[in-house]
């Protein structure tokens, strides 16, 4: 069937792993003998299979999953993504998993884009100032942009290796994040065009993969989207609202109205978010702005409450705890020497005058090594008890 549109010879053939033999042996075997050559496929490309849960995805087994259920679960963008991070060759199981690392991978990447956004809103664009000088952390940033565009060339040269495109994209963006946070700890703006130079080519790669769709030159799209020109449009006013606030902030705190901080902070928690915006408070820098998918944030903002409430539970568990404690050594203090061990009937049969043990459970008579090491507690105890004992009267003078 093949032959009867391609002819005598096809250039790619393609099929799963699991045909290599003896399916696709019989076809060059017989179609090679029939034309006569040896050539009848170039290239053969055996696709890895995709299975759920380490079984082969199939409708005889009922372990199939539709493309409309997938992505009742998850995006297109995160499902591609899924794919693109593994290799064609290699089998893809998939799973919470698997789509947790495809989940993580683009919210490190849009997280990236959302900052590079707000620098450029933030860093000039023209004139002077838009023109850094280039010092030693710019040039050793240009030079690993280099290697790692050189090193995503390289992976889709060798088989076309998706996997490794993206590890380059992660390590690509995880430097320029290292350098942005540096350039803030320093509170120097990063190089603009530098910056946006890198945005712009994990951009591409992006739309090349099919991950990006529509023209804007940076980053995501925003989910709903009605105008291309979103940011554009409400950045402006956004910014003018950020900068007031500021200035509110830095008013409460000289004269320390802590009602006016925590209106502001509820702004920035509770408000802006249902509204699909980011902002950050950065010490010594002006506010970060970022358009993020309200749902994304609505989850952020779940997740954040969950891990404050588990850290005040852990604190108070931690309190009771050392309140227990404390109660236990209060107690053990106020124990006489001589009833120290006489408690412990499990242990010990026969005690001295003093209430030292003298025999064990069984009526053996304790080793001398034993009594060595039960002396030493009756001493440290007999000192816990004369040291609260002489507490008493201070207290009842006290009082």
């Amino acid at each position: 069937m093949a032959s009867s549109i391609l002819g005598d010879s096809l250039d790619v053939h393609t099929g799963g792993f699991d045909l290599k033999f003896p399916h696709h042996d019989n076809e060059l075997a017989q179609s090679e003998a029939y034309y006569e050559n040896d050539h009848w496929v170039r290239y053969f490309l055996h696709a890895g299979h995709l299975t759920i849960s380490g079984c082969k995805m199939s409708k005889s087994l009922k372990n199939f999953v539709t493309i409309k259920e997938a992505l009742q679960k998850n995006t297109a963008r995160q499902l591609r993504l899924a794919f693109l991070l593994h290799s064609w060759r290699d089998t893809l199981d998939y799973g919470p998993n698997t789509m947790e690392v495809a989940m993580q991978y683009e919210k490190f990447v849009n997280e990236f884009f959302l900052t590079v956004k707000d620098i450029l809103r933030l860093v000039p664009s023209h004139g002077i100032a838009a023109f850094e000088k280039w010092n030693q952390e710019e040039c050793q940033l240009a030079k690993s942009f280099d290697e790692k565009r050189a090193a995503v060339h390289s992976a889709l040269c060798d088989s076309v290796d998706t996997r490794g495109v993206l590890d380059s994209i992660r390590d690509l963006v995880g430097i320029c994040n290292v350098y942005i946070r540096g350039k803030r700890d320093s509170r120097t703006p990063p190089n603009r065009a530098l910056i946006q130079s890198i945005a712009a080519f994990v951009t591409r790669i992006m739309k090349i993969f099919g991950a990006i769709e529509g023209k804007q030159p940076i980053g995501f799209p925003q989910s709903g989207e009605c105008a291309n020109n979103l940011e554009e449009t409400v950045m402006p006013y956004l910014t003018a609202f950020a900068d007031f606030r500021e200035g509110v902030r830095k008013v409460a705190r000289e004269q320390k109205v802590t009602a006016i901080l925590d209106a502001c902070d509820s702004v920035r928690d509770d408000v802006l978010p249902n509204l699909g915006v980011r902002l950050e408070d950065l010490e010594g820098q002006p506010t970060a702005l970022k358009l993020v998918d309200r749902k994304t944030l609505l989850h952020e903002r779940e997740v954040k409450k969950q891990e404050e409430e588990k850290k005040r539970l852990e604190k108070e568990q931690r309190k009771q705890e050392q309140l227990e404690a404390q109660a236990m050594r209060d107690a053990q203090r106020k124990t006489p020497p001589s009833e120290l061990f006489r408690s412990e009937t499990n242990k010990y049969l026969k005690f001295d005058e003093k209430g030292m043990p003298t025999h064990d459970i069984e009526g053996k008579e304790l080793q001398k090594s034993t009594i060595k090491k039960l002396l030493k507690l009756y001493q440290a105890q007999e000192k816990k008890y004369n040291a609260y004992l002489q507490s008493i009267p201070s207290s009842n003078g006290d009082s």
